[in-house]
Parts: structure tokens; sequence; C-alpha cells
């Protein structure tokens, strides 16, 4: 999987943007803060997903030098290949509508020039993205770690993908009944139907979860043990705020006390009905708080070194090395599920290392993924990767080839 060429109108910095990245040979983008260099990985991020990592509103997005147009927008285009042969031509655009007085915003995308749906798109191009802030995985909140089990799963996963949408529009829809009951303007048998569908996409949810995870550790304690010269051991800990249980020997095996076994499998069938009686079970601590206590919006991931949570107990040193392992996993578990690489973007990632580990990083980008690695230091990049990558100047939102 590749993007053979990349086009950008009003898109950030970009006023107007035509660059074709090679696929076989590592990217570097190199220049001063604000030129534009994130703005470029971050139109490839938001072509595969059709979100932003740095903003929740798309309408900054849009460039501010057409704020006074009559109709401001952004284009991002891709034209991307696939490894079986197949091509693809797909446009994002972007735009506020002031034709009705108030401003409306609104997202229009083609794929090979026919009108299609967000999820229609989802999924067509992949990336992984590592970012300094990623040691959020490590020492940031809950809702970090499960952002980035969603934000993976999503891309590969269509089950996944429909029961993540159904859940979030579910969910506020729940809270607010839960507060209506609370203020005694509805009855609580109006919540059977709603914890019905809950359930049947959160089930969904946790058992999409607990299969990446356990996929994804066996990945990542094999890198994470080449990192630390095998002294330490990486492992992750699912906690499903339901926890359920798996049947096994005609008994119930509970995993509260450990979090969720990864080696056994739940199906969402099985996952389900535990979380049906726990929305039952909760019902009245859940109206008086006027909200959902238990789902996978609540549920927990921690990394674990040499039995130790690294999130408590780790230096930073070894949360950096642990996120790494993640991210290289997450490359590799894309790959298994997809039949091919996804794109590799590393923003200003090489910085926040220390010499062995970005060296350790540097030797594993060989061109196997496409990779655009962004930098204001050309010089922390060691002579041989320099030699095998390809530069390019990013200046006043343009990119040309070369270094300073």
């Amino acid at each position: 999987m590749k993007i053979e060429r990349l086009s950008l109108t009003n898109f950030r910095n970009y006023a107007r943007l035509e660059f074709s990245p090679p696929a076989d040979r590592p990217v570097v983008l190199v220049g001063e803060n604000a030129q534009g260099k994130t703005s470029a990985l971050e139109a490839i991020f938001y072509l595969a997903t059709s979100t932003s990592p740095y903003t929740s509103s798309d309408r900054q997005l849009i460039h501010w030098r057409t704020e006074n147009d009559p109709i401001p927008y952004a284009r991002l285009s891709a034209e991307i290949g696939g490894s079986n042969g197949a091509y693809h031509k797909l446009d994002i655009t972007l735009m506020l509508d002031m034709t009705a007085g108030a401003a409306r915003f609104k997202k229009a995308i083609k794929l090979n020039n026919v009108d299609k749906r967000v999820m229609d798109v989802v999924g067509l191009l992949n990336v992984v993205l590592f970012l300094p802030r990623d040691l959020s995985l490590v020492e940031g909140s809950p809702s970090d770690r499960r952002r980035f089990m969603d934000g993976t799963l999503r891309q590969v996963d269509l089950e996944y993908l429909l029961a993540l949408n159904e859940y979030e529009k579910l969910l506020p829809q729940r809270n607010a009944l839960l507060k209506r009951i609370g203020d005694r303007r509805a009855g609580a048998v109006e919540l059977d139907f709603w914890d019905e569908q809950l359930a049947s996409s959160g089930a969904v949810l946790i058992a999409g979860r607990q299969r990446f995870l356990r996929e994804l550790e066996i990945k990542a304690r094999d890198t994470h043990l080449a990192l630390t010269g095998g002294r330490e051991s990486l492992s992750l800990n699912y906690l499903p705020s339901i926890l359920p249980a798996a049947e096994g020997e005609g008994r119930q095996l509970s995993f509260e006390v450990a979090g969720l076994d990864l080696r056994r499998q739940l199906t969402a069938e099985e996952i389900k009905p535990q979380f049906l009686e726990r929305l039952h079970s909760q019902r009245r601590e859940s109206i008086g708080r006027g909200t959902t206590i238990a789902g996978p919006h609540r549920d927990e991931l921690r990394l674990f070194i040499n039995e130790r949570d690294c999130g408590l107990y780790g230096s930073r040193g070894q949360a950096r090395t642990a996120v790494m392992a993640l991210k290289f996993a997450e490359l590799e578990w894309m790959r298994d599920q997809l039949g091919e690489y996804p794109l590799f973007l590393l923003d200003e990632v090489a910085a926040e290392l220390d010499s062995s580990r970005r060296a350790f990083l540097l030797e594993r980008l060989n061109g196997a993924a496409q990779t655009l690695v962004t930098t204001t230091e050309l010089e922390i990049f060691n002579a041989a990767f320099l030699e095998r990558a390809s530069v390019y100047q990013v200046k006043n939102g343009q990119i040309q080839a070369g270094a300073r």
C-alpha cells in the first residue's frame, strides 16, 4: 500500500501542494517549525481515517486565508496503489457553506469520482502514526489507550467500525434517558431497548479489543526484548469494565484479578449476556449518577514490564521503549491483517529518543512500509540512514527535494 501522489488545496498552511513521495525509501521531511511538515502527515492520516490526530474540529483544517472567500474549502486528494495492482483515487472536500447566512460545515468524499460515505472509504488507505505524545499510552489517561485500540481496529475491521459508530451514538442517548428517569420524567422500563442495543455493539468492541491485544502482545514482546537486550519483558493487561468470564471445564473462570485473559478468546455472543446483566444490575446506581458506569467507554489497558505496571513504576526511558515496541507491533499486526504494510508516519519522534533507541528505530525503517519522517534537525540521523532515505525540504507550505 502506498500513496503515489498527494494533492492538497487550502489545507492547513498549504495553499497548493502536489507531492509524489517515494515508496521504496524512507522519506524525511525537514524544516523549521510551522512550515508544513506535520500538516503533510496530518493530511495523509485524515485521508486514511477521516479524522485528525491534532484537532477535533475539521473546520480548523481549512486554510485561514480562505475565510473571506464565498465558500471557504479545503481539498485533500490521494492516488493510492496497492501491492495487488489495485489503484484508487480518493478525494475529501471540506467546506463552509456561507450562503444560508450561518456557516454550515460540509464534508464530501469521492472514491474514483463516485460519492461515498466515510465508512465506505475507511480502510482503503491504512496508516500507523507515531508521535512524541504517544507516551500517553503508558503515562496518560485510559481514554488515550482506548483511542489507540479503536484507531487501529477501525481501520481493518469493518464489523468493529460499525459497532464503534453505533456504540458512540447509543451511549449519549442512554445517558440522557438515565437523567430523565432520575428526574422522574421517564420510566426505568424504557432502558430495556437501549440496554439490548448497547450490549450488542459493546460486546463486539470488547471481543475485538481482546483479540487485537492478544495478537499485538506477541509482536510487542519480541520487539521489546530486542530493544532491551533481552533484559525486560513487556506484557499487556486488558481490563474491560464489565470483566466477563469464560466457560472452561464446566465452570466459570473469572479473570477479575489479572484482567481479561489474553490467551482465552471470548466471542461477542459470549460477552453480550454478561454485559446486559451488568447493565441491569447497575441500573439504580446509573440512574442516580445519570451516566452509564460500565462498558467499553470505561475499559482500561495497562502495560507491564517484568510484571510491574510501567505507568506506575516505570522510568521515562522504559515508557519510551514500551511505546516504540507497541508501534512496531501495530505496524506488523496491520500487515498481517491487510496482507501488505500500512503507511508509517513519524512526526518528530527521532528527536525524542536517545542514541540507542534512535539507532534501533532507523535500522528498521527499511522501506518495507512507505515511511514519512519529519524533523527540524537533519543532523540527528546517521549517515547510513540518510544514504538510503529521500530528503525533502519543507518551507512556507512547499515541499522540495534536497536538504537545507
